[in-house]
């Protein structure tokens, strides 16, 4: 089978937007098709991850509405939601497109506008996504990542202080990724100072409510050489679910479907963690960070912490985590951010990440849904 590349790449502003989904998508597709140097009526797949655009703004169809605005008929289209995963859910069905040999030309663009509801609002939409039980108790994802840091904590005898690093550290890689919502630093007195959320996370281990949208075009191998000598290929890529419940897993600090995605990306790619020399990780929450660095077999149990204590994940440590400044600072457009995960990947396997460049040939994105509900990990090489 040839192997899938990546050619080209887009990624938007994030943060407060005017534009609508429609305008989000067009802007990022348009970009990618212009970095790929690719024409519209060559795209013969035409895939959108978005979670929620009837629940935000009441607008459906968008991938009809997408080929049609980029010119890109008569492309197959169709939408690909599963929740806060659906960019990396996105990812995996192009790759299959390309994969298959059903396409030559596949292109992902994801995106969400969310900032034009409240807080409350946007909560409860994400919610949705809970089990019928827990949601008419008032169970949210915030709530869960509580409840799961303290018993992490707890458990690990790991400081208050290790989740705020987690933070830190992303808000500083943050400053120099021109498409982050937060280019600003902050320091870990903020951090810990700053009103609590769910207990113990406060305001800053929370990603923030975000428009935006992120674009990739895939081919075979054999194709991308026909375009471009800057390209990378995914090795491995592996979805998987786990419990809808939370409370029925045997450890809630274990995330399965990180587990048994990365063991089947890493297999189809014949690497192991040890191999990975960047990854961009699913922090909507800081407690997150930890968890998926374990389960990705890059620390053992309760380590993952003290990586980020000893500054392992830095951009200039071993193993750098979220250079894009991860959803803590890009933000967190629900079906985009799985697509940037992967731009941001792309970019650095390509040596293209201007000041966030690291030395690597083999990244790892893993893109959440829910509390580890589904997962989808995506392992690139460089040419």
């Amino acid at each position: 089978m040839d192997r899938v590349a990546i050619i080209g790449a887009s990624m938007t502003q994030f943060g407060q937007r005017d534009a609508w989904i429609r305008e989000l998508l067009a802007e990022a597709g348009q970009a990618a098709l212009a970095d790929a140097d690719v024409s519209p009526d060559e795209i013969e797949h035409l895939y959108v991850s978005n979670m929620a655009s009837g629940e935000f703004e009441g607008q459906t169809g968008v991938p009809n509405a997408l080929a049609h605005d980029l010119a890109a008929m008569p492309a197959y289209t169709a939408r690909i939601d599963q929740t806060s995963s659906s960019g990396g859910a996105g990812v995996y069905a192009a790759w299959q497109s390309v994969a298959s040999g059903a396409s030559d030309m596949t292109m992902l663009v994801g995106g969400e506008k969310m900032t034009h509801r409240s807080t409350a609002e946007a909560t409860d939409v994400i919610a949705s996504l809970t089990h019928p039980v827990e949601y008419k108790h008032g169970v949210t994802l915030p709530s869960f990542a509580g409840l799961t840091a303290r018993l992490y904590l707890d458990t690990y005898d790991a400081p208050r202080e290790s989740l705020g690093k987690v933070a830190v550290k992303n808000h500083k890689n943050g400053v120099d990724n021109p498409h982050a919502q937060f280019r600003k630093e902050v320091d870990l007195d903020t951090v810990l100072d700053s009103p609590v959320v769910a207990d113990p996370l406060r305001l800053y281990d929370f990603c923030p409510i975000t428009d935006g949208s992120a674009a990739l075009v895939f081919c075979p191998e054999s194709v991308a050489r026909e375009y471009t000598d800057d390209y990378a290929v995914i090795s491995g890529i592996g979805g998987a679910t786990d419990t809808h419940v939370v409370h029925e897993r045997a450890d809630p600090t274990t995330m399965g479907g990180v587990v048994n995605s990365s063991e089947i990306a890493y297999e189809m790619a014949d690497l192991e963690p040890d191999d990975v020399d960047v990854a961009e990780l699913h922090d909507m929450f800081t407690i997150l960070e930890f968890l998926q660095s374990e389960d990705l077999g890059f620390f053992e149990k309760g380590e993952g912490w003290k990586a980020v204590d000893e500054g392992v994940t830095d951009r200039d440590g071993d193993l750098p985590i979220n250079t894009s400044g991860g959803l803590k600072s890009k933000g967190h457009p629900l079906g985009a951010s799985g697509v940037a995960q992967v731009y941001e990947i792309y970019k650095q396997l390509i040596g293209d990440a201007g000041k966030r460049q690291v030395d690597a040939d083999v990244g790892l994105a893993c893109n959440v849904g829910g509390f580890g509900n589904c997962v989808t990990t995506t392992i690139m090489e460089s040419r």
